[in-house]
């Protein structure tokens, strides 16, 4: 999509953000830009269109994701189907969004962007693979792009981790944390313990 300023509508309209279930959302993934006034399939957009309606990588310019902070946009990307996203800057809220969803947003340099958006252009050209413990994107050629990401959110992705779940994995220091500090004002004077229960 060799567009700049995509913004959250675009991505997701607001008529569609009634609902706060992930599934399903796909179908109204850039739903001004995949239908027309009828409902009908616009055959000029390049999802309607075979090998691209199957994508997994959506390769775009400058800012994506920008506009409102919804969430629902990245949940409509990967509902679609989406598992990776390239472009030479992201919205920061967006950017952040993708990461707690277990989207992959890559920044890459916006001369490598338009090279990978040139190669996808055609069908036969149409094929990129991700390698997130190496942080290269490659194209067909065996040319190959790095990219940065953080430590935390690599590992967070490569384990199928979000927050609740990296949470979880510390259940047993948080129970004994807890445990430890569940008497915490037993055995301190009266009137301190008053001024921490007043704070």
């Amino acid at each position: 999509m060799p567009s700049v300023n995509i913004d959250t509508d675009k991505i997701i309209p607001a008529r569609f953000l009634k609902t706060i279930r992930r599934e399903g959302l796909g179908t109204a993934l850039f739903h001004t830009l995949r239908f027309d006034a009828t409902g009908r399939e616009r055959t000029d957009f390049i999802l309607n269109r075979l090998p691209w309606r199957n994508a997994q990588i959506l390769i775009a310019r400058d800012n994506f994701g920008c506009g409102s902070s919804r969430e629902h946009a990245p949940w409509a990307l990967m509902d679609f189907g989406f598992r990776c996203l390239i472009a030479p800057s992201f919205a920061d809220i967006f950017y952040n969004n993708c990461f707690k969803n277990g989207l992959l947003p890559i920044t890459l340099r916006a001369d490598w962007v338009e090279q990978l958006l040139s190669d996808s252009a055609g069908a036969e050209g149409a094929m990129l693979s991700i390698d997130l413990p190496r942080q290269t994107v490659s194209r067909g050629d065996q040319c190959s792009f790095s990219f940065d990401i953080d430590a935390e959110r690599k590992r967070s992705l490569l384990l199928g981790l979000d927050d609740i779940a990296e949470t979880l994995r510390l259940d047993s220091q948080i129970g004994a944390y807890e445990s430890t500090h569940r008497d915490y004002d037993s055995g301190i004077p009266a009137d301190v313990a008053q001024l921490v229960r007043i704070a």
